[in-house]
């Protein structure tokens, strides 16, 4: 009788398997692939991460994720309209089915993941708080800047984890009231000798002041921010593909594939290789798309590194080192699974 009750109990369990299967969510990629086009909501102007020029051409860190995932699912990286986003239009935009998948500096918060029926797929991009000084202040480090006068919007996260920064260090500091909008001419003007907020934000600052090369962003980082691609909470499929897209970048920048050099890789004698670039297995079946879903998103923007040099590395105007965002084999936090 106990045989007998397990027997059912498993024939059970795969009835409820295969009709998990065959019932799984996949709407965003039927709309996706229906009308041929990918909506990728990011931000109306960013630096480094989205911009738009007087052609209409978008471009940056972001723009590229877009791309990728474009070429991944309908095998052309220009099958994309990029839709501009303001913070409070963000989330609803997801909810109300405008965008797709939302790629826009969004840091990933347990609030935001639990109250707007979005989910987060990953971690892009590691941001914190930092601080910009100019050069002439003669430090190469926030433990340094005792007695310095910080520009700070009052009232905002930001002043808290300055004055929670200066108390734990036993420093002094004088906070010089801004608005976000204000903050880069008072700072210029000398108001302050210090700038803060999130260090792809100073990066983007310093870039358009009128003599960047004469400040600097410390190393320090005051916060949490990570960024990712964030979709549907309930579509977990389409969660899966943007997942799967970012980590499939990462791994190509550890496994040395690249834009240049993707298609002589499908020969690799390396299986983890074969299997990313799909000349071995079949793994993007699994998530609704062809074998050659990852080479097409690697040939159309290039590997993760590739795509952060590009657009806020050292070789940018922007000029921010890999720092967190270096691969774990090179001390940073870019971590993927491995696509097998």
């Amino acid at each position: 009788m106990g045989s007998s009750l397990r027997s059912l109990t498993l024939i059970a369990l795969a009835a409820l398997a295969s009709l998990y299967t065959v019932s799984a969510p996949a709407a965003v990629l039927d709309s996706v692939t229906q009308r041929k086009m990918l909506v990728c909501g990011v931000d109306p102007g960013l630096p480094g991460f989205a911009t738009v020029d007087s052609q209409k051409q978008w471009s940056g860190f972001d723009v590229d994720y877009c791309r990728a995932i474009a070429a991944a699912v309908l095998g052309d990286p220009k099958l994309v309209t990029f839709a501009p986003l303001t913070a409070r239009e963000r989330f609803r935009a997801l909810q109300q089915g405008t965008v797709d998948v939302l790629i826009r500096n969004t840091a990933w918060t347990m609030a935001r993941d639990t109250t707007f029926g979005v989910s987060f797929v990953g971690v892009n991009f590691y941001n914190g708080q930092g601080f910009m000084v100019p050069n002439s202040l003669g430090v190469d480090s926030a433990l340094q800047l005792s007695g310095a006068k910080v520009c700070i919007e009052p009232g905002s996260a930001t002043e808290v984890a300055v004055a929670a920064y200066f108390k734990t260090h036993a420093m002094s500091f004088t906070s010089v009231p801004v608005t976000a909008e204000s903050q880069p001419a008072a700072y210029q003007s000398g108001q302050c000798n210090v700038a803060t907020g999130d260090v792809a934000a100073l990066h983007a600052m310093r870039l358009g002041l009128t003599r960047p090369e004469d400040s600097v962003v410390l190393p320090e980082v005051l916060s949490k921010e990570p960024y990712g691609p964030a979709v549907l909470q309930a579509d977990y499929r389409w969660a899966a593909i943007v997942r799967w897209v970012h980590f499939a970048l990462v791994d190509a920048e550890e496994l040395g594939v690249t834009q240049a050099n993707v298609d002589g890789m499908k020969a690799s004698d390396n299986g983890d290789i074969r299997q990313l670039l799909g000349a071995e297995g079949a793994l993007g079946k699994g998530i609704g798309l062809n074998a050659a879903w990852a080479a097409n998103a690697i040939k159309a923007v290039g590997n993760y590194g590739e795509i952060y040099e590009r657009n806020l590395g050292l070789g940018s105007p922007l000029q921010m080192p890999r720092g967190l965002n270096a691969l774990w084999t090179n001390g940073g936090l870019q971590f993927a699974p491995p696509v097998r």
